[in-house]
């Protein structure tokens, strides 16, 4: 089994961690391209180029499916992806976890990035999906995607408290709508439920997309993985990036799956 997963940059540790965890012998294909992030304030036009340019040199490597681990990407790309590599190569795109999040009633803010908040495509999950909620708000965070991807502690630490400056009071829920935000679910949530508080339920979708993926490769390709890790940045092999040993996912995927006997 191999699994590609691509995103502007280390979005897509969070869903590949996720793979690994239920699948420790699938082969995954990393493909990003950190020189062109973000992609967030970038044209649709610009970001279906991106997406499509990493999707094609996953693509080479033949994998079983290939998951859009990137809110952005899945928002403007997701149709010309399909378009061009389905049904021969099933792609998954990223959904931001709404529906299970106004699932719980009270209060949703949901953290995107600029191009991502208030885009039709959001406003459309959020009239389709939120109305369980007393309320959704949408916080853009500038700047949050982009410190995270360099592993910027300072950066974080400061996009994160402008976002939680702009949440509304007692907010229950949020919904992490960027792939590179559920790096850092664990301070987010400490940043908007404040010292001491156990702060408000974080909703990624790592889960849900590597168990899609799962699904939509079904049983054809149960066993055949070998636990091998291939990073592709901007179409040539690479290292995971001194960053990505910044997050539990990323030491996670360099970490050498034992052999089983």
């Amino acid at each position: 089994m191999k699994i590609a997963l691509m995103d502007s940059g280390l979005g897509l540790l969070a869903a590949a961690a996720a793979v690994r965890n239920l699948r420790p012998d699938a082969d995954l294909v990393l493909s990003s391209a950190p020189d062109t992030m973000p992609w967030g304030p970038r044209t649709p036009e610009d970001v279906t180029a991106h997406a499509l340019a990493c999707a094609r040199a996953a693509a080479a490597y033949h994998p079983d499916a290939l998951v859009v681990a990137c809110n952005t990407a899945s928002v403007h790309a997701l149709e010309a992806l399909r378009a061009e590599l389905e049904p021969e190569l099933p792609v998954i795109g990223t959904v931001p976890a709404i529906k299970p999040a106004a699932a719980l009633g009270g209060r949703v803010a949901i953290w995107a990035t600029p191009a991502t908040t208030g885009s039709p495509y959001q406003l459309r999950l959020i009239k389709d999906f939120g109305g369980a909620a007393e309320e959704v708000t949408e916080i853009a965070c500038p700047g949050l995607a982009d410190a995270i991807e360099h592993g910027d502690d300072a950066a974080i630490d400061a996009a994160i408290a402008d976002a939680a400056s702009r949440t509304p009071a007692g907010t229950d829920t949020i919904v992490l709508g960027c792939t590179h935000y559920e790096l850092v679910g664990d301070r987010i949530r400490a940043a908007v439920g404040g010292p001491g508080a156990t702060g408000p339920v974080c909703f990624g979708s790592a889960e849900a997309v590597a168990a899609q993926a799962l699904r939509r490769i079904g049983d054809a390709a149960l066993g055949t993985g070998t636990a091998r890790l291939t990073v592709l940045h901007s179409g040539r092999v690479a290292e995971l990036s001194a960053a990505a040993a910044h997050y539990a996912e990323g030491r996670l995927l360099a970490t050498p799956v034992p052999a089983v006997s």
